[in-house]
């Protein structure tokens, strides 16, 4: 019983040093995959919330538009241009490679102090028969969406341990974590790892004052399917299959600044797992509800 009473403790005095991301003034958010799309939104909006940002992306040029943007935001919009003078910093960083990802994170200590947010949300798309799948690319979608993930996390959840105030991860999974689908074998399999760490890391950083959240979006209009790697052996067919992709991308994807939105959202208030889009909370349910259901459907091609 004392050992309950002792763990019950903990835990609010864990959620009690959360309480201090309800307001993100001065606050400092790490973002990987910041260069474009749902990252650069990212950065935006956490900007907008009062946040200094730092911005990681493979692409460096990408990084630094980013920063640019954030450091010169309309004066209307407010947020940590208009509290601090500019509140943005670039930098080049393969999440793929551990000791890289360490040593950014050590050069983020250094020079800004320890995050008190990390989103990490670098990441890859691949569709394709799974026997056509090449191993080395199964393995390099496994080494951004998750590896990634797990590179990150320990190397700014530590710094959070020891600094001893809280903070807060945000993952980014997907909608294809919750169902399963023909052609997205590795994709899918990454998010869901991924989906399945932040659950597990949640409940293991609760006593540190630390959130963990997994954001599961459907589609999303940026240029990630300009990124998508199709496993096909013909180019046509290759072809064919990036432009419908594409057009269902355009018509139902939604702005990358809702799921930026949501990310903010997730932070302040301390939710597990947030879904953006109808069709995502649609799978998430379907796929506690009614399991026999989603499998059927996942004999339907997607694209």
């Amino acid at each position: 019983m004392t050992s309950r009473t002792s763990q019950m403790r903990r835990w609010r005095t864990g959620a009690a040093l959360h309480l201090r991301m309800r307001d993100l003034t001065g606050t400092l958010v790490v973002v990987t995959g910041g260069g474009s799309g749902i990252g650069r939104a990212a950065a935006q909006a956490f900007s907008s919330a009062g946040a200094i940002v730092v911005i990681a992306d493979i692409d460096l040029a990408a990084a630094r538009e980013t920063a640019e943007l954030v450091n010169t935001p309309d004066p209307r919009a407010g947020g940590a241009g208009a509290v601090f003078g500019g509140g943005a910093h670039a930098y080049r960083v393969d999440v793929t490679d551990e000791d890289q990802v360490r040593r950014f994170a050590s050069t983020v200590r250094e020079r800004h102090g320890v995050a008190d947010v990390l989103v990490n949300n670098a990441g890859l798309g691949m569709m394709g028969s799974f026997v056509d799948t090449p191993q080395e690319v199964f393995e390099h979608i496994m080494n951004v969406n998750f590896w990634g993930v797990v590179y990150g996390c320990r190397a700014f959840a530590g710094q959070m341990i020891e600094r001893g105030t809280g903070g807060h991860i945000v993952n980014v999974s997907s909608a294809a974590a919750f169902m399963p689908q023909k052609r997205i074998a590795a994709y899918a399999t990454s998010k869901a790892a991924v989906l399945m760490l932040s659950d597990c890391l949640r409940a293991e950083l609760l006593d540190n004052g630390i959130g963990v959240t997994a954001v599961c979006p459907s589609l999303v209009s940026t240029n990630f399917n300009r990124n998508i790697t199709f496993v096909e052996t013909d180019p046509e067919t290759r072809k064919a299959r990036r432009s419908r992709t594409s057009a269902m991308y355009r018509k139902l994807g939604v702005p990358p600044e809702r799921v930026a939105s949501a990310m903010v959202a997730a932070v302040k208030h301390n939710q597990p797992i947030v879904t953006v889009a109808p069709e995502a909370k649609a799978r998430k349910w379907l796929s506690r509800l009614a399991p026999r259901v989603m499998r059927v459907g996942s004999r339907f091609e997607i694209d």
